[in-house]
């Protein structure tokens, strides 16, 4: 996906994700993500994070969000999870979300 082709909003994002096959709802617990099909927790570091889509305000930085499209390494169903991004988001689950990079190849896109 090229920049061009990236959603400009979280709602574009989670719906983009839905049509490539993203059908479950991820939560975040902790520094994690637990799997709503097989209920296998997994650490975002080490998850399977297939798309990443960070959106910033444009006049506000409380507008930051971030969209991933993650894969269970266990069952291989596909999720999409969704948090506020930069200073709205939840300390410890931000100290997560700043370690992730986009996968090898994938444009991270973003409004």
């Amino acid at each position: 996906m090229t920049v061009a082709d990236a959603p400009d909003t979280v709602t574009e994002a989670v719906a983009l994700l839905r049509s490539e096959g993203y059908t479950e709802d991820v939560e975040l617990t902790g520094g994690g993500f637990t799997c709503p099909a097989c209920g296998e927790a997994h650490h975002l570091e080490r998850g399977v994070v297939e798309r990443v889509y960070r959106f910033e305000g444009p006049s506000d930085p409380a507008d930051e969000a971030i969209v991933l499209g993650v894969r269970c390494g266990t069952c291989g169903r596909r999720g999409v999870l969704a948090s506020a991004f930069g200073p709205d988001a939840d300390p410890a689950v931000f100290a997560h979300l700043v370690n992730l990079s986009p996968p090898p190849g994938v444009d991270p896109g973003g409004g």
